[in-house]
């Protein structure tokens, strides 16, 4: 029986998240540092080869297919976003430490959200709709290998609801460039939506 590899990627850095700012949907390219991160990792290690390239229609997704995958035109899936912030787009926490709502929503508390933003149950539910949608697509076309070019919270997201061994979303962050490849078995998909993480990336 077939197997299905796919090969989860976040972008390359951006100077708003280093300086502590909440950037979700909001548009903005890779940092100087963080094109030359990029570059050194694509020099010093290797990013797997796959026949089809997806990516969030961000800037610095787009951006970091661009340098990882040159010459390979990505299937842009909006639902790739990040999380929108909202009316929290741009500011840091210090920023909102007085707000009434946040550090409720820090918590982990799903009945609130970021003002005019979206709900982490609203998050979760996209993302893994659209995720259901790629490995169901790769099934029945018969492409075995994907990348997927996209965002922390989305990768995070995705490792802890479907990802095997379990573990709880912070456990799977990762370093911009880097991420995580999962090999997926269609009986097993089909009856337990689950997938094998069985290793980092790059090598």
């Amino acid at each position: 029986m077939k197997s299905y590899y796919i090969h989860f990627i976040r972008h390359g850095d951006i100077a708003e998240t280093k300086n502590g700012a909440y950037i979700g949907i909001t548009d903005v390219s890779l940092s100087s540092d963080g094109r030359e991160e990029l570059k050194k990792l694509d020099n010093t290690c290797r990013y797997p080869y796959a026949p089809v390239l997806f990516s969030s229609p961000l800037k610095r997704c787009i951006e970091t297919c661009e340098i990882i995958y040159p010459g390979k035109e990505p299937i842009v899936v909006d639902e790739l976003s990040e999380m929108n912030f909202g009316l929290w787009e741009g500011k840091t926490a210090e920023d909102l430490k007085n707000h009434p709502d946040f550090n409720k929503w820090l918590s982990g508390d799903t009945s609130v959200k970021p003002p005019e933003g979206e709900s982490s149950a609203d998050f979760t539910r996209r993302v893994c709709l659209m995720f259901q949608k790629i490995v169901d697509g790769l099934i029945s076309t018969g492409h075995t290998e994907a990348v997927i070019v996209t965002h922390g919270g989305v990768i995070m997201t995705l490792m802890a609801v479907y990802g095997f061994p379990q573990a709880k979303p912070f456990e799977w962050a990762c370093e911009s460039g880097t991420g995580y490849s999962i090999r997926i078995t269609p009986m097993l998909w089909q009856r337990d939506r689950v997938s094998e993480v069985y290793r980092t990336i790059p090598e």
